[in-house]
């Protein structure tokens, strides 16, 4: 168990999006024990069912959260980067109701959750910010149900597309308007609802309209602009302060 070292800065610059920390409370923060872990891709941090101890920061790489019906449908209802409390719930909840899984090669520190209850308490900032994260995962839940719910296909991967651009751009991650997904069009077709053959046909539509560029493995978006007004994308619901924003935004 690790304490007081680096490892936690994304967690800091992260909830200093939603909240000014002082530098004491960044200090908490960066102090909370923690163990690292490296994940592989397709490695399970939390499974549906489980008695969590301890949530889950993503320090590199990237994770998504999921669920599973009882046909073995998978539908994933988020995607996490560096930065995100993956179970920040379960510092409070009991019991995951849902999976989160790595969806690519990554590094995760994981913080005992009454450590994290105990500094959410006893500063009030830090609580304040914790609370804010929450909240903003909320708002980005309705909005991937809205996504799946009343869009078209090109408007639902369009927009997740835009999404994730914005919120890599938020924590420094990779250059403007020129962003790689490590996702397959399997995952992309479980994030929006539709089937794979469905995403390829779609993604070359967006290829094909300049808006994008794929390889083997990823998406590169080409015009970022352009991709927003296609996937009907205002970013209100990502509560981004303006300079965290990317500097063509919608």
């Amino acid at each position: 168990m690790q304490i007081g070292s680096q490892t936690l800065a994304p967690l800091v610059r992260k909830l200093s999006l939603h909240a000014p920390l002082s530098q004491e409370d960044q200090a908490a923060l960066l102090a909370l024990p923690h163990a690292v872990r490296n994940l592989e891709l397709g490695q399970y941090i939390l499974r549906e069912g489980d008695v969590p101890t301890h949530s889950c920061l993503v320090v590199s790489g990237f994770a998504i959260r999921h669920k599973i019906t009882g046909n073995g449908g998978r539908q994933i209802v988020n995607i996490h980067l560096s930065g995100d409390m993956v179970d920040l719930q379960n510092s409070l909840l009991t019991t995951a109701d849902h999976n989160v899984q790595a969806l690519s090669r990554m590094s995760a520190a994981f913080l005992p959750r009454e450590a994290i209850v105990e500094l959410g308490f006893s500063r009030p900032a830090v609580g304040k910010a914790l609370w804010l994260e929450t909240l903003v995962e909320g708002s980005i839940s309705r909005e991937w149900i809205t996504n799946v719910g009343r869009r078209d296909a090109q408007t639902r991967v369009a927009h997740l597309l835009c999404e994730f651009a914005y919120r890599l751009d938020a924590v420094g991650i990779g250059p403007e308007c020129n962003y790689e997904l490590p996702m397959t069009q399997e995952q992309l077709a479980d994030s929006v609802g539709l089937t794979p053959v469905h995403v390829n046909r779609t993604l070359k539509a967006l290829d094909a309209a300049g808006l994008t560029k794929r390889s083997r493995k990823s998406v590169v978006i080409t015009d970022l602009q352009k991709l927003a007004e296609t996937g009907d994308f205002r970013s209100t619901y990502l509560h981004l302060p303006p300079h965290a924003l990317p500097k063509h935004h919608q």
